[in-house]
């Protein structure tokens, strides 16, 4: 069976997870997740990708990102896995594939769901049993969103800019967000869009990506 054409048109923003190869551990330590920051950070300028969103797990990572062109997420993800992986082979004297085939991603709706998607992401650790609280992760995104933190990867999202004009009650509202109930279903939806391929909106967004690209 033919794989599912990659679809990234450029200026839409799409839910990105990579898995370890049989969901094997690819970040042991400190410095492994440090070095495929800073890989995500020098190729998201070379390759033209707004990252908006992210967390790195032990044996996988999301992403909510914006590409420039139509090429740019194929190409920034085929560096930053290959560079990275490199890396890690050398490092734990190994050889042989480091990640399960190609990424995972899908589309998302801005109208309703970017929010929910970057939430979802933040919140994984959580949900992980890694930490209590989506703040105590240093390899996430939320304290960017939560608490104004810097970061050389980020690049806010007008999903989140909008959220509150002002931007100490906007960090407040967005942890507010967080810490609110999830809507029935939504983990589900997408979860399952990323890994399908399918659009995450709503069933216009659905109807018009299936329109304009098939899927």
């Amino acid at each position: 069976m033919p794989r599912r054409p990659r679809i990234c048109p450029a200026g839409m923003p799409q839910h990105v997870i990579q898995r370890g190869n049989n969901r094997q551990m690819c970040f042991q330590d400190f410095a492994d997740k440090a070095t495929y920051a800073t890989f995500l950070s020098r190729y998201r300028e070379e390759h033209e990708v707004d990252i908006h969103a992210w967390v790195l797990m032990d044996n996988h990572t999301h992403l909510l990102v914006t590409p420039h062109t139509d090429q740019s997420l194929s190409l920034f993800m085929k560096a930053v896995g290959q560079r990275y992986a490199q890396y890690f082979n050398h490092k734990y004297e190994r050889s042989g594939t480091l990640w399960e085939g190609r990424f995972k991603s899908c589309l998302v709706d801005t109208e309703c769901y970017f929010l929910q998607c970057q939430r979802y992401i933040e919140l994984n650790p959580v949900k992980a049993g890694m930490v209590e609280y989506a703040g105590d992760c240093q390899w996430s995104s939320y304290r960017c969103h939560g608490y104004g933190l810097r970061s050389k990867l980020h690049t806010p999202h007008p999903c989140y800019l909008n959220y509150h004009p002002d931007p100490a009650k906007r960090l407040e509202s967005y942890r507010a967000f967080v810490a609110s109930p999830t809507p029935e279903g939504m983990d589900d939806a997408i979860r399952y869009a990323a890994i399908a391929g399918t659009a995450l909106g709503t069933r216009e967004f659905q109807e018009d990506m299936k329109a304009r690209f098939g899927i």
